[in-house]
């Protein structure tokens, strides 16, 4: 099954479930993501830069720039 209920288009499997290949996103950025490229936290996806490393990576991971454009949408 997958996790939205748009109509069936083509699917892509990653974090254990089934998505639409245009719903699987950035929950920050809403970024179109591909299978196995991108970060996780708690079952959620991320691209890795700039919205994981700036949420949950060490500190400096992110240009400053990057960062506050981050927290702007915050």
């Amino acid at each position: 099954k997958l996790t939205c209920s748009k109509m069936p288009s083509e699917k892509v499997s990653s974090l254990g479930k089934d998505w639409h290949k245009f719903c699987l996103k950035c929950e920050r950025c809403n970024k179109t993501l591909n299978p196995g490229g991108h970060a996780e936290h708690d079952g959620t996806p991320y691209c890795h830069k700039p919205c994981y490393a700036a949420l949950f990576g060490p500190k400096g991971e992110v240009s400053s720039s990057a960062s506050e454009s981050l927290k702007a949408t915050l």
